[in-house]
């Protein structure tokens, strides 16, 4: 679906039956998931498996067996270490955790609450641990919900170690124990629960029919949920917030009403407008690009952006700023190659029906948001959206703002010089290769995600799987902090060596961010895997180009570097040499 706005027709019966007929042929990505559960889950599955095909993600789903969730872990040859799942959700109830203690929390003195919350603290933990133990899958473990009842009435909160506080503990410590740990996550169930009602998402009648501890009618609300782990996983993420100016980022046309009568801050609708920019902000802040799209005089636009006094978003918030009469598919396609990344990476906010149509018609990949007129409804909008998250927020993500705008510094240098040579040489371009190291392992883990036009294989990587891959004696594993005289770019390149024999390597990925594709970082990069195999006797290195409907850029690489065609491969003798480019300072970490 193109527009962020789920069809009235989505409920349990629509996906059980679309289920039926899910076709595999045109899909992109593939991902194995696994479903245990302490209650009923009817439908889950099949939700799960028909929102990853609109995605076009091939999803192979295990299903445990009622209840029996602690088998499937503690058996080290139970049908789900079989499955191997990429991603395991692990669905508790807090009713069945508890036990009588759920029930009748004060027949157990002060100190038994106690000691039986730490011992079922203790077995969660144990269990955790077995499990990531014995697979590679990513574990998403859903807190326990906060009872909204207690038999003590309005003096629960005065009762030491009373039923909400037993819950938290639990909650707490679990969380606390999984922080660090780049395997697992907990979602927030209480959050689902305060997001949708716990009577919606409760039914006595489907419990006592049925242990079903969540309403048919909201398992694809929680399916939902469930999939912003697939989606950041599998690197299904937007990146870019493309927006309107006139009645989305304030209240009334500024070429009619003028600086003084636009709608921003003092009133309720201009207040609708300050929250919608602090939400975006706040987006802003943790990496997500920022860009302007609107049908506008500039100078009009641009003195409310620097001068309002209750404008939150400032220029230095907007990588790109297409403020002018052109069409505005043509204004996107521009601020995709200004800012080097893919359609497919925004997401678009107009408050005119007529755009937002021309836009989803134009550009298939481009997400459209369904903007209503309501401007209050806006915050919460874009605070709902899912499609930003990522599985970890790396130092690069939090710097990407300012990226750009050293981008945009570099590109006004090199408009002003002319020649790209002399553009280069000025430009005191410093690559430092290093070591994969636990540092680095989660950034080149989302390059090898997320990256997609310059991107020789495609192949995606969790972080767990580079660590092995650093920590191996048959593989290379190295990426390229790239900083030049307008800032860092931090680390932008990767490449994956395998140690076929002592006569040969394959490269097993080596891939770009776009930002930096043309300067001379990608030579640099390859002259480095092939001085490293030349001074340890390798005679041939191997590669590969995988062709898919978004790296066309990467094309002609090999090629270009005298690498000869051979049956799948392409082939390079170490004989020859590629020189690093003389306008590149090149620094290595190991030296």
């Amino acid at each position: 679906m193109n527009e962020y706005k789920l069809s009235n027709n989505e409920n349990l019966a629509f996906f059980l039956n679309e289920a039926k007929s899910i076709k595999t042929n045109n899909f992109e990505k593939k991902i194995r998931v696994g479903v245990l559960g302490s209650f009923t889950l009817n439908g889950l599955e099949e939700t799960i498996r028909v929102k990853c095909s609109q995605k076009r993600i091939d999803c192979r789903t295990f299903v445990a067996d009622y209840n029996q969730y602690n088998q499937e872990i503690l058996k080290q040859d139970s049908k789900l270490y079989q499955f191997r799942p990429d991603i395991t959700f692990l669905i508790l109830d807090v009713r069945h955790i508890l036990g009588e203690l759920f029930f009748s929390p004060y027949s157990f003195s002060i100190s038994d609450r106690k000691e039986l919350i730490k011992t079922k603290i203790d077995e969660m933990k144990k269990l955790i641990k077995t499990f990531l133990n014995n697979s590679n899958s990513k574990l998403i473990i859903t807190s326990l919900q906060i009872p909204s009842y207690s038999p003590y009435g309005i003096n629960e909160e005065k009762e030491d170690w009373g039923l909400k506080q037993c819950v938290s503990e639990i909650n707490n410590r679990i969380r606390d124990e999984l922080k660090d740990n780049p395997l697992a996550f907990v979602y927030d169930f209480n959050e689902f629960i305060m997001k949708f009602g716990e009577k919606n998402v409760f039914s006595y009648r489907q419990f006592f029919s049925g242990d079903i501890k969540i309403s048919t009618e909201y398992i694809p609300k929680f399916t939902d949920e469930l999939m912003r782990y697939i989606y950041a996983i599998t690197g299904i993420t937007r990146k870019c917030i493309v927006l309107d100016l006139d009645n989305t980022l304030w209240g009334g046309i500024i070429g009619e009403d003028g600086f003084d009568n636009i709608k921003l801050g003092d009133d309720p609708i201009g207040r609708s407008f300050v929250e919608f920019q602090k939400r975006l902000l706040a987006l802003n802040q943790r990496g997500i690009i920022l860009a302007i799209n609107s049908k506008n005089n500039f100078d009009d636009a641009i003195e409310v952006i620097r001068k309002h006094p209750n404008m939150i978003l400032r220029e230095d918030n907007f990588a790109c700023m297409k403020i002018n009469w052109n069409d505005k598919v043509v204004n996107l396609q521009k601020i995709s190659q200004e800012l080097n990344i893919g359609l497919d990476s925004f997401v678009f906010f107009d408050d005119d029906q007529i755009n937002q149509e021309y836009v989803r018609s134009s550009l298939q990949d481009v997400l459209v948001v369904d903007l209503p007129k309501d401007s209050s409804q806006f915050s919460q909008i874009v605070t709902e959206m899912k499609e930003f998250d990522v599985v970890k927020i790396t130092e690069e993500d939090v710097k990407r703002n300012d990226m750009y705008l050293g981008q945009k510094k570099r590109k006004e240098l090199e408009n002003e010089i002319g020649d790209f040579k002399e553009f280069l040489k000025q430009m005191n371009i410093e690559v430092n290769i290093q070591n994969a190291d636990s540092f680095s392992i989660p950034r080149i883990s989302q390059l090898t995600l997320k990256t997609n036009q310059f991107n020789l294989t495609t192949r995606r990587y969790q972080e767990e799987e580079i660590s092995a891959f650093a920590s191996s004696k048959d593989r290379i594993v190295e990426c390229a902090q790239v900083s030049d005289k307008f800032g860092d770019n931090g680390i932008t390149g990767v490449y994956i060596v395998k140690k076929e024999s002592n006569e040969e390597w394959i490269i097993d990925t080596f891939l770009l961010s776009c930002r930096i594709i043309g300067r001379g970082v990608e030579e640099t990069m390859l002259s480095q895997i092939i001085e490293k195999a030349k001074s340890l006797g390798v005679k041939r290195i191997k590669g590969e180009f995988i062709s898919t409907s978004k790296n066309k850029p990467a094309e002609n690489f090999y090629n270009s570097y005298g690498f000869k065609k051979i049956g799948d491969y392409w082939i390079f003798d170490t004989n020859q040499k590629i020189e690093t480019p003389d306008h590149i300072k090149l620094r290595r970490n190991d030296e």
